[in-house]
């Protein structure tokens, strides 16, 4: 399991600012930056950013950086998607999901259940199992829990929300323990504490790992999609890959994304003309405009490097954002894509100032989709099957 080093900042002083700060101003236009640029403002209650008295409160009440930051915190956890975060925190912020959490939690009938346990991981390693459920984080009822969440930002609990709270619970703040209770379908409670990811001290690992099982090659990328070394890697695992042996290439610890270069780089290897792979939509232009834009993305052949046979690909949770657009490109160009669900995580994400200071936030402005149109975010794979389900480098 790799981890993505996290920069904690506490604010900045900004230096050599071109025009004085107006903090109170940058978190009105932070708001007025989601409703334009949002790609996702359909999936929120009522298809408009969430309001309230007490955001509103907190609004009115930015003076400094670190108000506004604290103001940006709760206006992008309002959205209750993964995808959207600050690009500055705080020592003692929410963790960063999926890519700092080890448990997936889904809202099913009333209950907080765990849909997965990431391997080699502090819950993993504690035993806590799938099926099992969420009754209490840090001493409180999960409930009361989620409805406290949310009554930080004013808002009430829908099933999407509990949800997406529920996640950030369970993987807690990112410079304390977390304490959880969970129980088992015979109705016994076991209380567990966890440290936070962000206090992990694993050896780093390479981009990518190669090994053999069951007949046939599989190659592992440890979190490393944004990792241009992962280009070289790849091409050197391909170039010593027998013509005749199977592939698999397993995206099921990709949660923090990449790009598309290194996407394009890996597909390129299994195209021998321009392949669409995925579709991209951006609201804001209709928006402005009036005027829809949608196009497809294509993947092109690399010279000299060309295996006709395609891989399987394995995916899970802990497979998010550019992962996920592997997953949907490898499908387009015909390949098997097995595993439980994705992280879902929703679009492209697009760093956007906030307001005239140095703080940022990371917005997903793209719709993508694969390239007959489904969301990218609801693509369900084939289930793993027996032969492939404890293939692992």
């Amino acid at each position: 399991m790799k981890l993505i080093p996290v920069v904690i900042l506490a604010p900045l002083l900004l230096v050599g600012a071109t025009e004085p700060v107006d903090y109170g101003a940058s978190a009105v236009a932070l708001d007025q930056t989601i409703e334009r640029e949002y790609a996702y403002l359909d999936k929120l209650p009522d298809g408009t950013l969430p309001h309230s008295d007490v955001l509103t409160r907190e609004r009115e009440a930015v003076h400094d950086e670190r108000s506004l930051l604290r103001y940006a915190e709760h206006r992008i956890a309002s959205l209750a998607d993964h995808h959207a975060i600050t690009g500055s925190s705080f020592a003692d912020s929410w963790t960063v999901v999926p890519t700092y959490t080890d448990l997936w939690v889904v809202f099913e009938d009333g209950r907080y259940v765990i849909d997965a346990v990431r391997p080699d991981s502090p819950a993993s390693r504690a035993d806590i199992q799938n099926g099992q459920q969420i009754v209490a984080i840090d001493g409180i009822p999960v409930a009361r829990a989620v409805a406290w969440f949310w009554s930080a930002m004013g808002l009430d609990v829908t099933p999407q929300r509990a949800a997406y709270a529920a996640r950030v619970l369970v993987a807690g703040r990112r410079n304390r323990e977390r304490r959880i209770v969970t129980v088992d379908s015979s109705g016994t409670e076991r209380a567990v504490v966890l440290p936070s990811l962000y206090a992990a001290t694993d050896d780093p690992e390479p981009p990518l790992s190669v090994c053999a099982a069951n007949g046939v090659t599989i190659v592992r990328f440890n979190n490393a999609l944004g990792d241009r070394e992962s280009i070289a890697a790849f091409d050197a695992a391909m170039g010593s890959l027998h013509p005749d042996t199977g592939l698999v290439l397993d995206l099921r610890d990709t949660p923090s994304g990449g790009n598309t270069t290194i996407a394009r780089a890996i597909m390129g290897w299994f195209v021998e003309r321009p392949r669409g792979y995925q579709m991209h939509n951006r609201p804001a232009e209709e928006r402005e405009t009036g005027v829809a834009r949608q196009w497809v993305e294509q993947v092109l052949p690399r010279s000299g490097k060309y295996r006709s046979e395609m891989p399987t690909i394995l995916v899970g949770r802990w497979t998010g954002s550019m992962g996920e657009g592997l997953a949907i490109g490898f499908a387009a160009l015909g390949a098997d894509v097995r595993g439980s669900m994705m992280a879902g995580l929703n679009g492209s994400v697009e760093d956007l100032p906030i307001g005239n200071t140095d703080l940022t936030i990371k917005l997903p402005t793209e719709r993508l989709m694969t390239t007959e149109g489904q969301p990218r975010e609801d693509y369900v794979p084939a289930p793993i099957g027996d032969r492939l389900a404890n293939v692992a480098c």
